[in-house]
């Protein structure tokens, strides 16, 4: 199965969603149809498959980065935007083409419980980064983190960049966040 997979990331970034299909994902296996078949009922299950392992690689940074006691809560927000937008560069051919692909499996199950553990991990992160602040306001926060890293990694990831840039890019944000959570941390 590994091998199908890796062949199927190798279809999806050089030809797109678009042009993915199970016939591609065999050729470049080297295996039957069937053979892919066996493991996939079609081509969304394998697309979900690909998505799923990635939602479950960044939850697992997220949450081994947050959850890290050892050290205080903007340090290791510091080092989560930096693993997160380095992340999102490292990926970003693969990720482009299965947002392509996401209407096939959006709305699954599977990605619900991918989104809450997220959310989970994160509002337990602010929980500690804020102990004094409302519900409301930890909730806020959270999103408005968590959403504008997200969409800002994605953004700045469509482009080649280099590690300085990267570096940068992350400071930048790591900053911006970190300053956010010290003002909410003072009222």
């Amino acid at each position: 199965m590994a091998a199908i997979l890796d062949a199927a990331v190798q279809v999806l970034a050089k030809e797109g969603a678009q042009r993915f299909t199970t016939a591609r994902v065999a050729e470049r296996a080297g295996v039957s149809v069937g053979s892919v078949y066996q493991y996939f009922p079609n081509k969304a299950a394998i697309l979900f498959r690909l998505q799923s392992d990635e939602w479950r690689r960044t939850s697992g940074l997220l949450a081994g980065i947050l959850a890290d006691r050892a050290r205080p809560p903007r340090a290791r927000l510091r080092t989560l935007v930096h693993a997160f937008i380095r992340s999102e560069c490292e990926e970003a051919v693969i990720r482009i083409a299965l947002n392509d692909a996401a209407p096939l499996y959006r709305d699954a199950p599977e990605a619900r419980d991918a989104r809450a553990a997220g959310e989970g991990i994160v509002a337990a992160f602010m929980r500690e980064a804020l102990p004094k602040a409302s519900d409301a306001t930890r909730t806020l926060a959270g999103e408005l983190i968590a959403r504008t890293l997200s969409e800002v990694g994605k953004s700045f990831s469509e482009q080649m960049r280099s590690e300085a840039e990267i570096a940068a890019y992350a400071d930048a944000m790591a900053d911006m966040f970190c300053a956010y959570l010290a003002r909410l941390s003072r009222r």
